[in-house]
């Protein structure tokens, strides 16, 4: 149990760090063109760790507690669904944090300005509205899975 609340505690932290970026941004503490590059780090340590962490559910947790708990599927199936719409997230994200690099790139000027803050705004939202469906799905996640792992090490 411990082990799936550290990994679920690790994915809380790397989008906490998203977060803290995204925050400067909007307090004006970072440019567009410094959350381009202190993002794509972090969002790919987020998405390696979701990926994996995911794909082992899906792949072996997942159905080895359908088979403890057949009562239960449902919920596994609302859970495997949401992996299926993180995954569309992910994407989102990882596409409007491309836009954000492209316009950092671009000549200085009033037009590239303008750009970099639209895809900056873009970028800030995609990545909240991955990280908080991410939170949801951990609570819901562990709701369902703790008490299993609780009572499949008690006997």
């Amino acid at each position: 149990v411990s082990f799936w609340l550290d990994v679920h505690d690790r994915l809380r932290h790397a989008c906490a760090g998203l977060d803290l970026a995204a925050d400067n941004y909007g307090r004006q503490r970072i440019t567009a063109a410094q959350l381009a590059v202190i993002a794509p780090p972090r969002l790919r340590g987020l998405i390696a760790s979701v990926y994996s962490h995911h794909k082992i559910e899906d792949i072996q947790y997942f159905p080895a507690f359908r088979r403890q708990e057949p009562r239960l599927a449902l919920g596994f199936d609302r859970l495997e669904r949401e992996h299926a719409e993180l995954a569309l997230e992910v994407d989102a994200t990882v596409k409007a944090l491309g836009e954000l690099r492209a316009a950092a790139e671009r000549p200085a000027g009033s037009s590239a300005a303008s750009a970099s803050a639209i895809a900056a705004r873009r970028y800030v939202a995609a990545s909240h509205n991955l990280c908080e469906h991410l939170r949801r799905h951990l609570t819901a996640e562990e709701a369902l899975v703790v008490p299993i792992l609780l009572d499949y090490v008690e006997h």
